[in-house]
């Protein structure tokens, strides 16, 4: 498969690396000294399965000079999303797929929006691994995963062909029968381990070891598949325990990008998790309290490091 990568950061760099690695034609959309390094030394990638340099069959800004490819994986953060969206027009054949991988759950309608549904599956994916240098990743922890699936869950040849892809790449994927619980799934564990951890400011083994707010994380979890059930989506009977046990086996010296990113100043995914775990319970009737306070103690951190005061403020 011709595969395009476009944000090539953490998981982006990590799957297009592993892709590459197996044999597929992999493009890297990127930018300034990160595209550079890639140019000149390929992708290193140093990983808890294995240190590999990885080089791409071609690494550019410009999705012009990448051309149609048959899928895209979309790396980028999900604030970028419909920027990306726009930016990677040229790239979107009459058979061409997008597979999102950010976090939350409104990318794929974002998506569809400016490209089209049918251009758009459903995507999740996972791992702690992050940009350390230009052209340089780290997977410091977690069993890389991809999945995704056809909004309506039907198999296609699209999606086996992608599986075949990432198993042949020795990345764990899976096309579940229900893709959009799945997605909401992801969510409960995102927004309650991204949430507490930005809230409590330490790696999640203490956090967890603490009852008070291990049992804030927990009513996020069930909060966010209550808003699921809300909306429509048919949560497996043991969506709420599957999240909590997947919280209690996350490396205790685990945080989530959106931890980091607040703690250190950056602008955060708050609002596609925690804000967006509280917008879509409105829309829903559905009343979430815990996310609630997690999303309103750290908005004014957010809007800070988004510029949204002033100097004098």
């Amino acid at each position: 498969m011709r595969i395009a990568i476009f944000g090539a950061g953490g998981i982006g760099g990590y799957l297009g690396g592993r892709l590459s690695q197996a044999g597929e034609e992999v493009v890297l959309i990127a930018r300034g000294e990160h595209l550079e390094a890639i140019r000149e030394h390929g992708l290193r990638v140093d990983s808890i399965k294995g240190d590999f340099v990885a080089v791409p069959a071609l690494a550019t800004n410009n999705p012009t000079e990448a051309g149609t490819v048959d899928v895209v994986i979309l790396g980028v953060k999900a604030w970028q999303v419909n920027d990306a969206a726009k930016a990677m027009r040229p790239m979107i054949g009459p058979h061409t797929f997008v597979v999102p991988m950010q976090n939350g759950v409104e990318a794929p309608d974002q998506l569809a929006a400016v490209l089209g549904k049918q251009a758009v599956v459903v995507g999740l994916g996972g791992l702690i691994s992050y940009i350390v240098g230009p052209g340089h990743i780290l997977h410091a922890g977690g069993e890389p995963f991809v999945a995704f699936g056809e909004t309506d869950d039907s198999t296609t040849e699209r999606t086996q062909q992608l599986l075949r892809a990432f198993q042949n790449a020795d990345v764990r994927a899976s096309v579940p029968s229900n893709i959009h619980a799945a997605l909401w799934g992801k969510l409960a564990f995102m927004a309650a381990n991204s949430g507490i951890g930005a809230i409590t400011r330490v790696p999640s083994g203490q956090w967890r070891s603490v009852p008070e707010s291990w049992e804030m994380a927990q009513q996020v979890v069930r909060e966010v598949v209550a808003v699921a059930q809300g909306r429509g989506i048919q949560m497996p009977n043991d969506a709420v325990a599957a999240a909590i046990a997947r919280l209690e086996a996350s490396p205790p010296d685990g945080t989530s990008s959106m931890q980091r990113d607040l703690m250190e100043g950056r602008p955060s995914e708050l609002e596609v998790q925690s804000g967006g775990v509280v917008r879509l319970g409105k829309e829903a009737g559905v009343p979430t309290p815990v996310n609630t306070f997690i999303y309103h103690s750290l908005l004014p951190q957010e809007m800070k490091a988004r510029g949204k005061f002033g100097p004098e403020e």
